[in-house]
This record gives structure tokens, sequence and C-alpha cells, in this order.
């Protein structure tokens, strides 16, 4: 591990965080592989208590916006994401050892990194608007989809609160 790789935890921030299949081959190219990994990210989500603010899974990475798991270190829940796509994929070894992670936070930051993501996939020629990208939060924000990941946000806030308020 280098020296200087310094992460940030524990400081109640986001985090934008990417990390890449082994040697950047391209597992996540197929509908199975992306629907797995999503699976696994809400899986992971429920368990360990962490928020999803945004997503999009490519064919050979992943770009996640996070918070950090309450009592625990949000390497442990990200392990916990790769571990499980893992032992459910053929492809031996599935991941990158490492992540990169970068500390949002504010709000400027926050819309940057879910429009980098967004975006992502019309950048790379996958297709034409991030709408038609099923792999990402963008529709979610774009309408309140509720997709395979419960997304952090206003949508989300709002439905909760439509389910708590009586009447």
């Amino acid at each position: 591990m280098p020296r200087d790789l310094k992460r940030y935890q524990q400081t109640r921030d986001l985090h934008f965080v990417t990390f890449s299949c082994y040697q950047r081959r391209p597992y996540l190219d197929r509908e199975s592989s992306r629907d797995l990994f999503e699976e696994s990210l809400e899986s992971m989500r429920q368990r360990y208590g962490f928020f999803v603010t945004g997503y999009v899974v490519m064919p050979e990475h992943v770009h996640l916006l996070i918070s950090e798991p309450p009592g625990k270190m949000l390497f442990e829940a990200l392990k916990a994401v790769k571990v499980s796509v893992a032992k459910q994929s053929q492809e031996k070894p599935f991941w990158q050892a490492r992540y990169y992670d970068f500390n949002v936070f504010s709000g400027r930051k926050i819309t940057e990194k879910l429009k980098y993501m967004h975006r992502n996939p019309v950048k790379r020629g996958l297709v034409a608007k991030p709408e038609e990208w099923t792999w990402s939060s963008f529709r979610h924000y774009l309408t309140g989809e509720e997709g395979r990941v419960e997304i952090e946000s206003s949508w989300t806030a709002s439905r909760r609160e439509k389910q708590i308020t009586p009447g």
C-alpha cells in the first residue's frame, strides 16, 4: 500500500468511491453481472446501514457516492459488496484489491460527482442519454423511479414522510 494514500473516515462526509474489475477487465459488461452488482449493493446497504446517494455500474468499474456505515469503517462495507459479487461470479479474481475514495463535503461537490457518474455511460458511448443507462441512479433523480438500490434523495425522504404521516 502506498505510504501517501490517506483515507479520511468517520468524518460523516459522503464518499465518492471508485473500484475496478481485475485488470480493468469488462466483467460487468453483461446485464446479469450489472444486476448482480446492484443486488449485492442493496443487500449490503441494508446490512451495514449506509446510504447510497448515487452510483453507476460501468463495464469494468463502479462509482458510488455513499455515506459511512454507522459503527463500522467504510472499507468493511465496500469489502462486503465486493465479496458478495465475487462469490456469485465465475470470473476469478473479480476485483482489483483496492479502491479510490474522495471525501465529499459540500453540496456543490455532491452535484459535481453525481453529474460525473451519470454522464459516464454517455461519455463512453454506451448510451445517447443518461436516462437510457439502467444501472445508475440517474433515473431516480430524474423521476423518483425506485430501482434495485435505494437512493437517499428528496424523493426517498418524501416517500418516507408519506408512510409515517397518518391519513
